[in-house]
């Protein structure tokens, strides 16, 4: 994939609401004995998904001048090569939750949507994201938390821990922009110093730098949502 595209002008922003959780954990066998094997195919799912993303994050920021079926095959092919040393199939049925833990769910479900287009007030893959839309609806079917409709208010949310300095975001983490302390859009910290989001008028949902460029001098707080 190309390098980190920078987004040139500032967003505008409006979003919306709702969906459900992760199904529980059920073992092969019932029996005492099965725990062992659920604690390994966990260790595997946490081992895949940390793999996973820890390989594609240098690639994942979107080309405008790739079409997007190619960068979608592209991902996709990596995806496939890295998980397919990884059979939990064999073992019984891992929730998604165990696959890695909720913040892994919260970044799987926020990079499957790279690609999808921008638009101003769409809260959905069909219509299309505003950046608030796109980490409202990552977050309501990831783990079923309901996040304010716009990025000024996901940013004062009481039970969302204020995250102050830039060095200790944590994946997952929501990242908020703006000018002159006014925030004006909204993010999902993915790690490596990057962050996934949907930019403006006739860009993609992408991932872009959080440490230079235009991004970086319109960094104001982050933070962490209770999950």
């Amino acid at each position: 994939m190309a390098s980190v595209a920078q987004a040139q002008t500032a967003p505008a922003d409006v979003d919306a609401a709702s969906i459900q959780a992760s199904p529980d954990v059920v073992a092969a066998t019932p029996a005492p004995s099965s725990k062992p094997v659920i604690t390994s195919v966990k260790e595997k799912a946490a081992e895949a998904a940390t793999a996973t993303l820890s390989a594609l994050l240098p690639r994942l920021a979107a080309s405008d001048t790739l079409p997007l079926v190619d960068r979608s095959a592209m991902v996709a092919g990596d995806i496939s090569k890295l998980l397919a040393a990884y059979d939990l199939s064999k073992e019984g049925v891992v929730s998604q939750e165990q696959q890695g833990g909720k913040v892994q769910a919260v970044l799987q479900r926020a990079l499957a949507l790279m690609g999808t287009p921008y638009r101003w007030g769409g809260t959905s893959p069909d219509s299309g994201f505003d950046c608030s839309g796109l980490v409202g609806y990552v977050f309501r079917t990831a783990l079923g938390i309901e996040l304010p409709r716009v990025s000024r208010d996901m940013a004062s949310k009481a039970d969302a821990e204020l995250v102050a300095a830039r060095d200790e975001l944590r994946q997952g983490d929501l990242v908020f922009f703006g000018l002159k302390g006014r925030i004006n859009h909204v993010g999902i910290y993915v790690g490596e110093g990057r962050f996934l989001h949907s930019p403006s008028s006739g860009k993609d949902v992408r991932v872009d730098s959080l440490i230079t460029g235009y991004w970086a001098n319109r960094y104001l707080s982050g933070r962490r949502v209770a999950m």
